[in-house]
């Protein structure tokens, strides 16, 4: 049973960083639901990406505000989900769904995000979307509950510390 009065973390993060491994991994940790964000796309989005087009605010609104109803609906139980949260805009849009929300923001070198990108099989983005994520990325502001870590480490030891930060 999930402790009670946990924050749903939101693993963000741009293609390629880990998310949904690193996210599987502290859902596992803490004991609480896991739902990956891409699943929240319609299907206009992944077609458009798959195509190789980068998805514009319009795009990402309707699937941002299906993230954040998910969210919403953890309460104070807790979740794992990931989602790109990209922009300042984007993760006030998640927060004012789920106010004590958490990001863990998963940073990596340019070269090491296409390296990935390039070897993983069955995703719809493709590596060519990378540099539009990489531009519009506004990472976690100060005043932003969060932390950004190096998503180089060890994925398992990454979940380990955080479900220890978080439950304090």
């Amino acid at each position: 049973m999930p402790e009670r009065d946990l924050p749903v973390v939101v693993v963000m993060g741009v293609s390629g960083s880990g998310k949904s491994t690193v996210g599987r991994a502290v859902a596992a940790e803490l004991g609480v639901e896991y739902a990956e964000g891409d699943d929240f796309h319609p299907r206009a989005n992944v077609a458009k990406m798959a195509a190789g087009i980068p998805l514009d605010d319009a795009d990402r609104w309707p699937w941002l505000d299906e993230v954040a109803a998910w969210m919403a609906e953890r309460g104070e139980r807790g979740g794992v989900i990931t989602c790109s949260a990209l922009k300042r805009a984007y993760r006030d849009r998640l927060r004012a769904a789920a106010p004590t929300a958490f990001f863990l923001h998963l940073t990596a070198p340019r070269e090491e995000l296409a390296h990935r990108m390039a070897d993983r099989t069955g995703h719809f983005m493709p590596s060519s979307l990378l540099d539009s994520q990489l531009a519009a990325l506004e990472p976690l502001g100060d005043d932003e509950r969060g932390t950004a870590v190096d998503a180089t480490e060890d994925p398992a030891e990454l979940a380990r510390e955080t479900a220890t930060a978080l439950r304090g």
